[in-house]
């Protein structure tokens, strides 16, 4: 058989019966245009059922919000430690604003 042959058998869904006035009539085959479009909208409904929903555990707009959190946390903690562990202080002097200037003008002085 060849490919032309294959493309000529019709399907039951391309005869489909229709009564007018109470009679049957069967309608003619579709085009082929029509049946590329038909297939076409098959395999979208299929790639659709196919297809995962995602639900996300936390939310992008959280995931944000945590970020910038998580940061500022971090750079105090890691303050902390270099003061106070690296440095030889009191890591609680990371929060006091004397402390900052002191390193400030240690490190602007030439």
């Amino acid at each position: 058989m060849s490919v032309n042959h294959l493309k000529q058998v019709k399907t039951r869904e391309d005869y489909k019966q229709k009564k007018v006035d109470g009679k049957k009539t069967v309608e003619k085959p579709a085009t082929q245009k029509a049946s590329k479009v038909k297939s076409a909208q098959k395999a979208r409904k299929a790639e659709n059922v196919n297809k995962r929903i995602r639900i996300r555990l936390i939310p992008i707009w959280l995931r944000m919000i945590l970020l910038v959190v998580f940061t500022g946390v971090f750079m105090l903690a890691g303050a902390a430690i270099g003061y106070g562990v690296l440095g030889s202080g009191d890591p609680g002097d990371v929060l006091k604003g004397s402390t900052w200037t002191h390193i400030i003008d240690l490190v602007e002085k030439k």
